[in-house]
C-alpha cells in the first residue's frame, strides 16, 4: 500500500500529474418513477428531425472510462493488484472486513445507506462511509500527513465507482479532484473532462438532458417558475402605465443564465394568451459564457434559436432572439455594448446560475451588480445554488471549509437524483458527469482559475442590495404556482419563504429544499 501514492509526495514542490481514469461496473435495475409533465418546450419537441450528431451511446468522459479495470491510480510498476470483487454490481473491492491497513480512528458504517436529514445535515447526503473518509482525507491533505493521505486514499480507491451507490458515486468524483489537487493538475484535468464531454454534446443530447431533468426533478424548473412569475407580472405592471394604447408593448429579457433556454416556453405561453391586439413584443438577449466558447454549444445555441423563432411564430407573438457568446470573466462583458434600450422596451434581466460566473476576487460581484443596476431593468431576477465554495485568507482552513460544503451541497444532489430518476438512466449519468466535473474544479482548481465559487443567498442578498436594489416579494400567485410545481414530483421537495424585512443582511426570496435542506434559492428585485 506505501507504494500506490508513493510519486505523491506532500512536502515536494516538485508535483508530478498523471492521468486518472474511471472504471465501470454494475448494471442496476431501475425503479418507476411517477411521471409528470410541466414544461411543453415545444421550440425542443417542434420539428423531431435529429440535429448534429446523435449520440445514443453512454456520456462517458472518454479519459476517465477508457478503461473497464483501471481506478484513480498513478502508473507504477509496484501498484498492489486488488483482489477480485464478489460481486459485479457492488463494484466494491475493499473487503470491509479486513481492517489490517483501515486508520484504527475510523469507526465507519458499510450498510446500506439510509436518506435521512441527519445523515445529510452531516455532510453525507444520503450515504455515511463517503463523507467520514472524504473529509478525513481533506483534513490529512490540509495537514500534509502523507502516510494517512495514502492510506484513505487506497480506501477510497477501492470502495469508490461513478456506477454505484450514492456513496461510490460521491467517493469517486471527489477521489478524482483530491488527486488532482495533490498533483497539482487541477486546471488541466478540468480541461481534459470538459473537452471529452465536448465531443458528445449535440442538440439532441442536450435536449434529452434538459427535458428529462425537469421531467423527474424540480431543481431547475423551480427557479424558472419564480422568475417567469416576476418577469411577467412586472411586464403587466408596466404595460398598464403605458400612456398611449397604439404604442406596441414590448419586453426586452436579459438572460445571464446557464439552462440553454429551457426557461422561456412557458412565458411565451403566457404572453400568448393576451389577446391578439395587446400581444407584445418578445425580445430575448441571452448570454452565453464560458472560458472559451466550444463549437458544440454555439452548434446547440443555434439549434436553440432557430426552435424558439419557431416556437414563438406558432403562439403569435412578436419575437427576436440573440445570442451573445462571451469568452473569460462574466464580469468583463460590457453591457452597454448589447444596445438593450434601442427599442424602448421594458427592460427585466434574469440572472439564473450564472452570477458565480463572476470572479469573486476583489470587488468584481459588486461592480458587475452595479452594472447591472446602471441598465435600470424594471426587475432583475436571480437564481443561486445555496452552497458557499468561496474561500478566505486562510488556506487550509478555507479549503477545509470549501470542501465541507461542497460535500453537504452534492451528496445532496446525488440523493435527489437518485430518489428521482431511474437507475440505469443516460441523462442520469450526464447530470452526474457534469456535477464531477464541478466538484474536480471546486477541490482542485485555485480560486482565481474556478468557476464554481458560488455564494449563499445572505451574502448575494447584502450584495444585491448594496448595489442598490430592493426586494420584491413573489406575489401570492408566484408562491401558489411554484407549491403547485412541487405537487408534480415525489416526496422530499418543499418550498420555505424567506423572511425579509428592511435589515441589510436579511436574506429575501424563496428557497427550493430536498428533505429539509435549501440547495435552490431564488429573488426578485427592483431598482
Amino acid at each position: 500500500m506505501d507504494t500506490l501514492f508513493r510519486l505523491v509526495s506532500l512536502q515536494s514542490s516538485d508535483q508530478q500529474s498523471y492521468n486518472s481514469s474511471r472504471t465501470s461496473s454494475s448494471s442496476r435495475s431501475s425503479k418507476q418513477n411517477q411521471h409528470h409533465q410541466y414544461h411543453h418546450n415545444y421550440y425542443y419537441a417542434y420539428q423531431e428531425e435529429e440535429c448534429g450528431n446523435n449520440h445514443h451511446s453512454f456520456y462517458m468522459d472518454e479519459d476517465f472510462s477508457s478503461s473497464s479495470s483501471s481506478k484513480h491510480l498513478p502508473p507504477s510498476s509496484t501498484t498492489p493488484t486488488p483482489p477480485p470483487s464478489s460481486s459485479a454490481a457492488s463494484h466494491v473491492l475493499f473487503d470491509p472486513t479486513d481492517l489490517s491497513s483501515f486508520p484504527p480512528d475510523l469507526n465507519l458504517d458499510f450498510s446500506s445507506p439510509t436518506s435521512s436529514s441527519s445523515a445529510a445535515a452531516s455532510g453525507g447526503g444520503a450515504g455515511r462511509w463517503a463523507a467520514q473518509l472524504l473529509l478525513e482525507c481533506a483534513r490529512a491533505v490540509a495537514a500534509r500527513d502523507s502516510q494517512r493521505v495514502q492510506q484513505l486514499m487506497w480506501m477510497l480507491n477501492e470502495l469508490s465507482s461513478p456506477f454505484g451507490e450514492v456513496d461510490q458515486k460521491i467517493s469517486s468524483y471527489f477521489l478524482q479532484g483530491l488527486f488532482a489537487r495533490l498533483t497539482s493538475s487541477g486546471p488541466r484535468t478540468l480541461r481534459t473532462l470538459l473537452s471529452a464531454s465536448d465531443r458528445t454534446t449535440s442538440f439532441e443530447s442536450t435536449r434529452r438532458t434538459a427535458l428529462r431533468f425537469q421531467e423527474l426533478s424540480p431543481w431547475s424548473s423551480f427557479g424558472h417558475v419564480a422568475a417567469n412569475g416576476a418577469i411577467l407580472e412586472s411586464f403587466l405592471e408596466a404595460s398598464s402605465n403605458t400612456i398611449s394604447s397604439s404604442q406596441q408593448q414590448r419586453l426586452h429579457i436579459l438572460d445571464l443564465s446557464n439552462t440553454f433556454c429551457t426557461q422561456w416556453p412557458t412565458l411565451l405561453e403566457a404572453l400568448a394568451t393576451r389577446s391578439s391586439d395587446d400581444t407584445p413584443h418578445l425580445s430575448i438577449t441571452t448570454i452565453v459564457s464560458s472560458a472559451s466558447p466550444s463549437a458544440a454549444v454555439q452548434r446547440v445555441m443555434k439549434e436553440i434559436g432557430q426552435r424558439m423563432e419557431k416556437f414563438a411564430r406558432l403562439m403569435g407573438v412578436p419575437f427576436r432572439f440573440h445570442v451573445v457568446h462571451h469568452a473569460g470573466d462574466l464580469s468583463d462583458l460590457d453591457l452597454d455594448a448589447l444596445n438593450l434600450r434601442e427599442d424602448d422596451a421594458a427592460l427585466a434581466v434574469n440572472c439564473v446560475n450564472n452570477l458565480r460566473g463572476v470572479s469573486p476576487v476583489g470587488r468584481r460581484r459588486d461592480n458587475f451588480l452595479a452594472a447591472i443596476r446602471r441598465l435600470e431593468p424594471r426587475i432583475v431576477t436571480v437564481v443561486e445554488e445555496e452552497v458557499d465554495l468561496v474561500g478566505g485568507e486562510d488556506e487550509e482552513e478555507a479549503f477545509l471549509r470549501v470542501f465541507g460544503e461542497a460535500l453537504r451541497f452534492f451528496s445532496a444532489y446525488f440523493d435527489s437524483l437518485e430518489e428521482s430518476f431511474p437507475r440505469a438512466s443516460n441523462e442520469r449519468l450526464a447530470l452526474e458527469r457534469a456535477a464531477g466535473r464541478a466538484v474536480v474544479d471546486v477541490v482542485s482548481c485555485p480560486a482565481a482559475e474556478s468557476a464554481e465559487r458560488r455564494e449563499t443567498a445572505t451574502t448575494w442578498t447584502r450584495r444585491i442590495r448594496n448595489a442598490g436594489f430592493t426586494p420584491a416579494a413573489f406575489s401570492e400567485d408566484v408562491a401558489d404556482d411554484v407549491r403547485a410545481l412541487l405537487r408534480r414530483y415525489r416526496e422530499g421537495w418543499s418550498m420555505r419563504l424567506a423572511e425579509d424585512n428592511a435589515a441589510e443582511d436579511q436574506t429575501a426570496g424563496v428557497f427550493l429544499s430536498w428533505k429539509d435542506q435549501p440547495l435552490v434559492w431564488a429573488s426578485a428585485w427592483k431598482p
